[in-house]
This record gives structure tokens, sequence and C-alpha cells, in this order.
């Protein structure tokens, strides 16, 4: 891991600040200005001028936002803050979506657990409405204690997820192969904290402990990223997604962190696996 820290930064984050700030579009980081709140009446509540986000559940609801502007590609950050201590039956999702029963979506939703257990951390893709793409991790910090970065790469030709811009996943797009890809649906942000307790936390036999209600997550340092029409043309940088550290990284997580990939799941494709698991 030595040579993947430079001064106290991760290499990577320095390696794709150069390839992804350079002649971008950039805004964000002020709640009030970018966010609705769509749900949950004063379970939602703004902080500190706009720099700081809270969503909360209790019993009667939860809460969510979703953002003003939509992206048709571009880098997504947001850092977050889970809800601390017995979070059983919760999730907390963060994602891009577009509308209609042909949306396209990209997808981090967190799976609660009891004290002392911890998070999954749930990723899926859908494209023209039909997703059933999942890879679960577990995190290598607990995401309750400090705000931890979340980060989205969307571009043509691939879809990066990031923690602490540590990449945990790379979708490639398999259009070659007919799989569809979201490449034209404009999504917007959302992000929402409900009550899942029928299935999130060990397939629903642990329940919410609504005496531990009501249950927060915070958020802060949002920023989008827009690419620019001279990224687009550029037909090295549409192909070009993690250098040898970046993919050295991946490596560590899937190896160490994963613990479902649908691409393995022998038992629910025994038919053989879907295309862009045998491409890929």
């Amino acid at each position: 891991m030595g040579s993947f820290f430079h001064y106290g930064f991760p290499r990577i984050f320095l390696i794709l600040a150069l390839v992804f700030n350079s002649c971008m579009v950039s805004y964000g980081g002020n709640f009030f200005q970018e966010f609705d709140f769509t749900w949950g009446g004063n379970r939602a509540k703004i902080f500190n001028g706009g720099q700081l986000l809270s969503l909360s559940l209790d019993r009667q609801s939860g809460s969510g936002f979703q953002s003003k502007k939509e992206h048709l590609f571009g880098r997504i950050d947001m850092q977050i803050k889970l809800v601390a201590g017995n979070s059983a039956g919760t999730v907390t999702t963060y994602y891009l979506s577009s509308q209609g029963p042909t949306h396209d979506e990209i997808d981090f939703e967190f799976l609660g657990n009891v004290t002392g257990e911890p998070y999954i951390l749930h990723t899926n893709i859908y494209a023209q409405g039909k997703g059933n793409k999942e890879q679960q991790f577990y995190l290598w910090f607990d995401p309750t204690k400090n705000f931890h970065t979340y980060s989205i790469i969307w571009k043509p030709q691939h879809i990066i997820f990031l923690v602490d811009n540590t990449p945990i996943r790379v979708y490639k797009n398999a259009e070659s192969v007919g799989v569809p890809f979201p490449k034209n649906q404009p999504m917007r942000i959302y992000s929402s904290l409900w009550n899942a307790d029928d299935w999130a936390t060990r397939g629903g036999l642990v329940k919410t402990d609504w005496a531990k209600s009501p249950f927060t997550a915070y958020y802060r340092n949002y920023m989008a990223q827009r690419f620019s029409t001279s990224q687009f043309n550029d037909e090295k940088w549409q192909s070009q997604e993690l250098d040898a550290n970046g993919r050295r990284r991946l490596r560590w997580v899937q190896k160490n962190f994963m613990i479902y990939n649908y691409c393995t799941d022998i038992k629910r494709f025994p038919q053989g696996f879907p295309p862009e698991c045998r491409r890929f």
C-alpha cells in the first residue's frame, strides 16, 4: 500500500483529479442551491448555511432529497456519515436515476446492521428499466464514525464506483454483446433514509428497533463535475479507466471485501451467466 499514498494523499486521487478535472465544469457544495426535499417533512434538514444536510427516519416516516439539476455523464461526490449504533432494518440510499418504466439508475445502498456488525454496501446498475447487476461489499472502516466520500464516475464506456477515492467496482459498457448501458437518459441525484426491515438485515430476520429512533444520516461536501465537449471527442479519454495503482486497489477491495457478485452466482444463473459477465 505504501506506493499508493504520496505525501498523505492517495495517488489514484491525484491521477483521477488530473484526468477528470481538466476542462470540466464543477459545481455544488450548497444544499439549499442544489437540492430539494422530496418527502419526510421536517425529518430532512439543512444546517450551516447549506453546508450540511441530514435525513432522519422514525416510526412514521423516512425522508429524502433530490438534485435540482440533471446529469448526463460526469463525476458525483458526496460525503456521508451513516446511521450510528443499531441501524438494523434501515437503508440509506445515494444514487443517480432517471424516471419512467425504462429508467436508468446507478446505485449506492447502505444496509444497516445491529451494533458492532458491519454495514453492507450494495451497488447496482439499471439500464432501460432492467437491473439485477448487484455487487455487495463490506467496508474497511466504520462508516458511522466519520464522513467518507462516495463517488460515481459515469462515462459512455464505463461506470466506476469509488469509496474515499478507492475504486470498488468498474462496470463496462457491453452494448456490443447486446447489454443495454445507461448513456442516453439524464439522471438526477437522489438520497433517502427509509425502513426496509422486511429484507435489509439478514434477509428481514432482524427488525428495526424503534426504541432507538430517530435514525439520522448526515451529508456534506457535495460536488458534481460535468465532462467537456473536448473530452467526449477524445477517444483515449473515452476508454481511460484506472491506472496500475487503481487496478491494484480495485483487486484488493474485491478480494478482501466483496461479499456478493451476481457474475459468480451459479444458483441464480444455472443456464449461464449474463453476457457482460462472460465478457469481462
